[in-house]
């Protein structure tokens, strides 16, 4: 990993001095500032990058970092800070500054600097789409006509405003690719999603009864745009469409009455085999491979099934690596099943003291985790087991925080709200533990006996089923 530190105020010494004029053409500058870092780095991916080659851009006392990309590959990077990420256009002879409220990430986030306005226009349509999947839920009630007339307007308005915003600028076709991307591939995504939310897993197998052409736009599908293999609108479409394609599939092999059932064989089966058709960019279809993979082996109890969709995984994917991730993720699954003893992952409290699993249970107890990145999740997690403790005093409640930064702003979010520190924790090695317990959410809950024998996972504290256990284990 290569790490780059340098203040900011050099900049205006870096800009002003004297390029040789093919450097100057092939090189981008890219900085910023953070409001309320939650650690002291940026992490910056290059376009298909892997977490191997990221770029650690420190931050110096006044929260500012800053890079000299040469020669830039041009494209769309992604920065990290904190757990939360957001994407820049960079082309050469960029020099594109950032600044951002972590309270307020995407929504505080702006650009300044020669590359900047066309990373604003993309910010304003990213967020114009999240705020049309925040409302997703609403629209998605209407009538198939009324929904397609709605989002169509929508389309062709922000269509019509970045073919404005191009022409005056004259852009480079790389941003005008991204720009449309964004905006037809969101439209793209909400008319894949749509059958879900309107019929619901009941009634869906009336998705045939849409409306002619409703999914016309599909012939302008390009499963393939290796430029925009990170984007997530891009990627978020192609789950989409995958999920909505394999249905003709799940209904072919159920009853006429079935009950849709995402954790079907049948249907991730298809999935799977649409998606090893379609796409031919291996780092698009093995990214598709990996993931949907991934999500069915965390999520379904059925051994038969899980190895079938193993087996079909290992066959497509071109991803040596992914593969031994796949088979380690499985692997893992099986140590933390109802039964087992739960993996001794080492952790350090709030004084910097080194634990482990076995130190601290000795009689039943919740594992819950929170990250700092998300304070709706933390706050209320952490006032709902201040809640259960009083009911539940024969049970021991350990809090883990998944946060992989410096400790001093795990402990800052502690200190701020006044948490109790006795049962608070981190991992002394995130990315290992994260694996070890198969943590793909902070809404993971492992319930385990005082001998450490898993009892039973969870997803949701608040729900009843959650407490019926600890009444169990109080007792």
């Amino acid at each position: 990993m290569r790490i780059y530190t340098i203040s900011l105020i050099l900049l205006s010494t870096l800009f002003s001095c004297k390029k040789d004029a093919n450097e100057a053409d092939r090189s981008a500058y890219f900085g910023g500032e953070i409001i309320n870092p939650t650690n002291d780095y940026v992490l910056l991916f290059s376009p298909n990058s892997q977490v191997e080659n990221s770029d650690t851009l420190f931050l110096n006392k006044d929260n500012r970092f800053f890079t000299k990309l040469n020669p830039l590959k041009s494209g769309l990077y992604t920065f990290i800070h904190g757990g939360q990420y957001q994407m820049v256009l960079l082309e050469p002879k960029d020099s594109v500054m950032l600044r951002l409220n972590t309270i307020d990430f995407d929504e505080s986030l702006v650009f300044t600097g020669d590359g900047a306005r066309k990373n604003n226009f993309l910010i304003k349509i990213f967020l114009e789409n999240e705020a049309d999947q925040a409302n997703f839920i609403n629209i998605s009630q209407m009538e198939p006509e009324k929904f397609e007339n709605y989002i169509d307007s929508s389309r062709t308005e922000r269509l019509n405003g970045l073919a404005e915003f191009s022409e005056k600028r004259k852009l480079s076709p790389l941003f005008d690719k991204v720009a449309e991307t964004s905006v037809n591939y969101s439209y793209y995504s909400a008319k894949e999603m749509y059958p879900f939310a309107y019929y619901g897993y009941k009634n869906l197998k009336d998705y045939k009864n849409l409306p002619p052409g409703f999914y016309d736009y599909r012939k302008d599908i390009d499963y393939n745009i290796g430029s925009l293999g990170d984007f997530f609108i891009y990627n978020r479409f192609l789950y989409s469409h995958f999920n909505n394609m394999a249905l003709a599939e799940f209904y072919a092999n159920a009853p006429e009455d079935a009950v849709f059932n995402r954790n079907s064989v049948v249907y991730n089966l298809e999935k799977l085999n649409l998606m090893n058709e379609r796409i031919t960019n291996d780092t698009i279809k093995n990214k598709l491979l990996k993931n949907t993979a991934r999500d069915f082996i965390s999520m379904c109890e059925d051994t038969s099934a899980v190895k079938q969709i193993i087996a079909s995984y290992l066959q497509k994917t071109t991803n040596e690596d992914d593969k031994v991730y796949i088979e380690r993720l499985y692997s893992a699954i099986n140590q933390l099943k109802p039964g087992m003893v739960i993996p001794d992952v080492k952790l350090v409290n709030y004084n910097n003291e080194l634990h482990t699993f076995s130190d601290l249970i000795t009689q039943p107890t919740v594992i819950y985790f929170w990250s700092s990145n998300l304070k709706i999740h933390y706050k209320n997690s952490h006032y709902k087991i201040r809640d259960l403790k009083k009911k539940y005093p024969n049970i021991n409640f350990i809090a883990i925080n998944i946060n992989d930064n410096d400790k001093k702003y795990w402990k800052r979010t502690l200190d701020e709200f006044k948490f109790p520190v006795d049962s608070e924790y981190q991992f002394k090695d995130p990315f290992n533990a994260k694996q070890t317990l198969v943590l793909n959410t902070v809404y993971k809950i492992i319930v385990v006996d005082k001998d450490m024998r898993i009892v039973d996972t969870f997803y949701n504290m608040f729900h009843s089923k959650f407490e019926d256990k600890l009444k169990d284990l109080n007792e």
